[in-house]
């Protein structure tokens, strides 16, 4: 089937119609159900939400499976999959599961089950980890019933449990989630409101999800993560066109019904159309910033990494990526402005490029010319513009730069990576995270500094671990501020992240769907088409 212009367009959607080319359609057994065909970011390949923080991994996380607890909009905790009560010395805390929740097989979700999901989820997240270090024991007291004992009272638990990104603590069935957790798991069942139709799965290029008719969606109104998960669709189609422009002609054309992100300089195509609707859904927005790798020559040098982050100007990384100001930000808080963890400490040498202080720095450190392997996904527009601004910046201060082009999901694939590069690793690459879940030492994957066991790049500053943990344990958040001072100072000083700037992303939709949630996270229920 070939795609061609309607004989009736919309408004000034014809003037997007003048641009297209011709898009495959695959055929569908389903072509009668109701169908949202969805254009994201990349094709996905990587399944497991907790071998990886990829966010359309977690994206496809939230489409089937479910948490226990969510988050609303006010950054409440609230009662997803289960209620909780806290005994007086805040070191008890009793869950109860709600009733009607079932697995896709049919099977009852169970106690067990979401005991073996938190220690798979907790053995990898780096809230996780924390967390773990704080439980005493985790039992089963019935089928619907679980404590959690803790050896002292901390915030990690339900924020952990509740936690947005990108390491959602997703529920998985016992036999799946007692799969290790440095294994991918096989097994694709959840709880969730759509169930993943695996047949018709092609890796990269095409999900398919079906409505859960099982899944009893919360009596609340939804509000980010919480509230009630209410599916009004029969179908949702994930369909890859690495082409912005493809997807672009193909939303106009109306063959798919949904872009996540809308490219910065096609943006007046999409905002002039009629029948368009373009909408930043995510108000808070992202940072963008990068990592290096800190276990291999030059960057296991401290000054080499300072020289690194002295190099780069946000302002020239944010005006390739995004152009219009409207949309972006300078910021040198690895917690973000606009949080409450706001932090300045940096900004004069890591906000504007200071080449001559990455030269001075280089110069100090000895640095010999190693490579520096920095890679660069091609495939994304939100993740491409970052690592030309830093190779032509990083170049200019006398780094020796190979910067390997590849798609987002070898990225995501080689990001675990320890090998050197000469072995096929990797010394540096940038992504972004949403503001959301980055406002504090355990949300923010960046600032887990144990070594090995951290997040990719793999610093290793004991100072802020033990700065972590006493977050966790302040008596209030005049306290956890003045920790998160401290954390800032280190993270910028050693070298932990390089922060990027900040910036928010519209996303653009068939005008006739209705009920796309403004949250930090795409998600597919509560849209529904309008009424003819």
């Amino acid at each position: 089937m070939i795609l061609s212009c309607k004989s009736l367009l919309r408004g000034s959607r014809a003037l997007l119609c003048a641009a297209s080319v011709l898009v495959p359609v695959a055929a569908s057994t389903a072509a009668q159900a109701e169908t949202v065909k969805a254009v994201m970011m990349s094709g996905l390949r990587v399944m497991d939400p907790v071998m990886s923080t990829a966010f359309l991994t977690r994206d496809h996380g939230y489409m089937i499976y479910d948490t226990l607890l969510g988050v609303d909009s006010e950054f409440k905790v609230q009662p997803q999959m289960a209620s909780w009560t806290v005994s007086d010395d805040k070191k008890t805390y009793t869950f109860t599961l709600r009733d009607g929740l079932k697995w896709h097989d049919g099977a009852p979700v169970t106690s067990e089950d979401c005991i073996a999901s938190i220690k798979r989820w907790g053995g990898v997240d780096t809230t996780g980890l924390a967390l773990m270090t704080m439980v005493e024991d985790i039992t089963a007291t019935d089928d619907k019933t679980f404590v959690i004992k803790l050896t002292q009272p901390t915030t990690l638990l339900l924020s952990g449990l509740s936690k947005l990104s990108s390491r959602p603590a997703f529920m998985m069935p016992k036999r799946v989630a007692e799969t290790p957790g440095s294994q991918p798991i096989t097994e694709y069942v959840g709880s969730g409101p759509f169930r993943f139709i695996e047949e018709e799965f092609q890796p990269g290029v095409r999900v398919v999800y079906e409505k859960n008719g099982d899944y009893v969606p919360r009596d609340e109104p939804p509000s980010w993560t919480a509230g009630g998960k209410v599916v009004n669709v029969d179908r949702v189609e994930w369909v890859t066109m690495p082409d912005q422009m493809t997807a672009i002609n193909a939303l106009q054309n109306d063959e798919i019904d949904f872009i996540q992100q809308i490219p910065f300089d096609l943006l007046p195509l999409v905002e002039a159309a009629d029948g368009i609707d373009v909408k930043v859904i995510d108000k808070l927005g992202s940072w963008t910033y990068f990592r290096m790798n800190h276990l291999h020559p030059p960057f296991d040098n401290e000054l080499v990494r300072q020289a690194a982050m002295a190099a780069v100007g946000q302002e020239d990384v944010l005006r390739m990526l995004v152009g219009n100001p409207e949309y972006f930000q300078t910021c040198a808080a690895v917690m973000g402005c606009g949080n409450p963890n706001e932090d300045t400490y940096g900004e004069e040498w890591v906000v504007n490029a200071d080449i001559e202080r990455a030269r001075d720095l280089l110069k100090e450190a000895n640095y010999d010319g190693t490579p520096v392997v920095l890679l660069q996904p091609t495939d994304i527009a939100m993740l491409a513009a970052q690592p030309i601004v830093m190779a032509d910046a990083w170049r200019k201060a006398g780094f020796n730069v190979d910067l390997k082009t590849m798609d987002w999901q070898t990225v995501v694939t080689q990001q675990g990576n320890q090998k050197s590069p000469e072995e096929g690793g990797w010394n540096a690459f940038s992504t972004y995270s949403i503001l959301a879940t980055s406002g504090d030492p355990f949300g923010n994957t960046t600032l887990s500094t144990a070594g090995r066991k951290s997040w990719a790049g793999w610093p290793d500053v004991p100072e802020i671990e033990a700065l972590r943990l006493d977050y966790a344990r302040a008596a209030d958040a005049e306290e956890q501020k003045a920790i998160a001072a401290k954390i800032q100072k280190l993270a910028i000083d050693k070298g932990v992240v390089g922060p990027l700037g900040q910036f928010r992303i519209p996303a653009a939709y068939d005008s006739e769907w209705t009920g796309f949630l403004e949250a930090p996270v795409t998600l597919f229920w509560n849209i529904k088409k309008a009424a003819e």
